[in-house]
């Protein structure tokens, strides 16, 4: 396992008290939503925000055995969460992306797969994770993806940044399906790119394996 940096604390604790905020903002919002009707539009509750991107692109991930991505240099991501929380995927901790559209049958069952995850205190030590809601689509079901997350219980120490319209995060990390996961090192290279459902304990031995190298 990677070990961290030495500001990865504080960046950590800028995203646990964000994100907390955030889902406590979402849950209410929510909840008066659903006493009221739920047919209105949600104030104070954005699924888009622009995402601003420093450094190089990732290519797009072609399912290969051998992926030219890792051991690149991640672009960083700057956007905002559901409420217009900053989420920043800086280095300084090994960083876990998962990428998720609410349409996606194969998110809507992996979802779940994650909170146990999480709850079950499976993740590996260390590994921050930030969720990124894209190709969102008022059109399509299952939307909006801040409800759907508030359904599941998504971790509330998880930063769940949103993408923009034209999804600009999934692009920049060569996202080719979904769900999709990004793994980041330390150092802010990537360690390991995977795209589709994936059970955890397998997610788990992919991310020891990927960081221990």
């Amino acid at each position: 396992m990677a070990t961290k940096k030495s500001d990865s604390s504080s960046n950590k604790s800028v995203w646990l008290i964000g994100g907390i905020a955030a889902l406590i903002a979402v849950a209410a919002i929510i909840a008066v939503a659903s006493r009221s009707g739920g047919d209105e539009v949600v104030e104070g509750v954005e699924e888009f925000h622009p995402v601003e991107v420093v450094g190089e692109p990732l290519p797009e991930f072609s399912g290969g055995a051998t992926d030219p991505a890792v051991g690149m240099m991640a672009p960083v991501l700057t956007g905002q969460g559901f409420t217009g929380n900053k989420i920043v995927t800086s280095p300084g901790a090994p960083t876990l992306l998962v990428f998720l559209a609410h349409w996606c049958p194969h998110c809507q069952r992996e979802v779940p797969l994650l909170v146990k995850w999480n709850s079950e205190g499976s993740v590996p030590s260390g590994l921050d994770v930030i969720a990124i809601t894209t190709s969102t689509d008022p059109a399509s079901p299952n939307f909006p993806p801040s409800e759907w997350l508030a359904r599941e219980e998504f971790p509330a120490l998880w930063p769940v940044m949103t993408d923009s319209g034209e999804k600009t995060a999934a692009k920049a990390m060569g996202v080719s399906g979904f769900p999709f996961f990004v793994l980041i090192d330390a150092e802010g290279k990537v360690a390991l790119r995977n795209s589709g459902e994936i059970e955890t304990d397998v997610l788990t031995e992919q991310i020891n394996k990927a960081l221990s190298k």
